[in-house]
């Protein structure tokens, strides 16, 4: 491992490669015990004594000290009022995306969104009744930055699924409303909204309030706070998951500009310190290449602090024999988000097992996908991309399995279940089945 300048650089030929490769991908999901304890708290508090508590955890952690739950919610002719309020440009691009990203889900729906049976040989009628859920609860981020994308990532497949009721809780640290939040909440069909973050949002969409309506499924990142709430209150109500910080992957042939792909590198390490940048590539002057302009480039950007920290911290250069054993180690890390920077990405897709979503060619970079391309930007991170999907439709409906047995039907599956019945010593079940053969009792 070679280190200068803002990141390392790794060669899977070092006989320490392994070591170093592990040391950069170490996260630990857990949190601290402090921050285990503070959350247990809050929620037990919010259970117990619902807005009373949410107010006091408000007033202090979003300094508002003279916030009621009045003004803490947010009607729906607010959301249409901030709408109004915005730049053409800004209320002409939230119509796209919204537009976009509901279409795209819309599909999703008509593939595998809808009711069906059949009728087999006996008469017997088998099928899966697909329903939507009654209200969700959405988590939007409000603390290093504002993230009107979020609200349509999760508010948009609700709404498309079919949910009726969709609350939102965003902080609002000082009394400070983002209209462009609140505008994205009317363009996605929010139905409530409240000013409200942390441990304690999380606790009062799972439990309810006098205020605050209890939710089915909670959605949406949040800091280390509102992972460890959601974590604990799964169960009372449905979450999403536990995201880790962000992450991406480019896989380059060295076909695409050096400046392109370290500025997809950026876009992700900007998010916060913890995110993780990683540039696998066959090619070790691309790589040289796209390292001196990670370090021309950084310097124009607002946040450069904090992507400077997140590179020299979990971000690297990887140096691969060659595109294959890339797309090899890249399955191994199954990252949230993955370029294929190359001219041939139908080549090297094929290949790819495990990612949250793949971006495919030198245009397509992974902030299109953050925003306006359609597809869900809620994605498995922490290498959870090995077994978990995108958000989407299917997580704000469930599925009923419908059971209806003819007369003729009865007699075998009856024999069937007899059987099997008696074989696990349950004679309730046996001789429930039995009662129907040939329609005894």
């Amino acid at each position: 491992m070679s280190q200068s300048g803002l990141l390392p650089t790794l060669r899977t030929t070092d006989a320490d490669f392994e070591a170093h490769f592990a040391a950069r991908l170490q996260w630990s999901a857990q949190t601290d015990d402090a921050i285990e304890s503070r959350v247990a708290q809050l929620i037990a508090e919010v259970r117990a004594r619902g807005d009373e508590a949410l107010l006091e955890a408000t007033r202090h952690f979003d300094r508002m000290p003279n916030a009621s739950m009045a003004s803490l919610t947010l009607d729906t002719e607010a959301m249409a009022a901030a709408f109004a309020s915005l730049p053409a440009a800004q209320r002409d691009a939230l119509q796209a995306a919204a537009e976009r990203v509901r279409a795209y889900h819309q599909r999703q729906l008509q593939a595998c969104g809808q009711s069906w049976q059949y009728t087999d040989d006996q008469g017997n009628v088998l099928g899966q009744k697909v329903t939507p859920l009654d209200r969700v609860g959405i988590y939007v981020p409000g603390g290093k930055a504002a993230y009107p994308s979020s609200v349509l990532m999760n508010a948009v497949p609700a709404q498309v699924a079919g949910v009726t009721e969709i609350v939102m809780v965003v902080p609002t640290p000082g009394g400070e409303r983002n209209p462009l939040v609140l505008a994205a909440a009317h363009v996605a069909g929010v139905t409530q909204a409240f000013a409200i973050g942390g441990a304690q949002a999380i606790a009062a969409l799972a439990y309810g309030t006098a205020t605050v309506p209890r939710v089915d499924k909670i959605t949406g990142p949040g800091n280390a706070y509102v992972a460890s709430a959601k974590r604990r209150v799964f169960g009372q109500v449905g979450i999403d998951m536990i995201a880790g910080p962000s992450e991406i992957l480019v896989l380059a042939d060295g076909t695409t500009p050096a400046d392109w792909v370290a500025m997809d590198l950026f876009s992700q390490a900007e998010h916060d310190e913890l995110a993780q940048s990683v540039l696998l590539c066959p090619n070790a002057d691309y790589l040289e290449a796209v390292h001196q302009a990670m370090q021309r480039l950084l310097p124009e950007l607002p946040r450069a602090d904090i992507v400077r920290a997140s590179l020299q911290g979990r971000g690297m250069l990887v140096h691969t024999r060659s595109m294959e054993e890339a797309c090899a180690i890249s399955n191994r890390i199954a990252p949230e988000h993955l370029e294929i920077a190359s001219n041939e990405p139908a080549r090297w897709e094929p290949l790819v097992r495990h990612a949250g979503a793949i971006f495919l060619g030198a245009y397509t970079s992974e902030s299109l996908g953050d925003y306006c391309a359609g597809p869900n930007h809620v994605l498995p991170t922490s290498g959870t991309a090995r077994f978990s999907s995108p958000l989407g439709v299917y997580d704000f409906q469930k599925r009923s399995s419908l059971i209806q047995v003819s007369a003729a039907g009865a007699q075998q599956l009856g024999q069937v279940a007899s059987v099997l019945a008696r074989g696990e010593g349950l004679q309730a079940h046996a001789r429930a089945a039995e009662m129907r053969l040939n329609n005894e009792g």
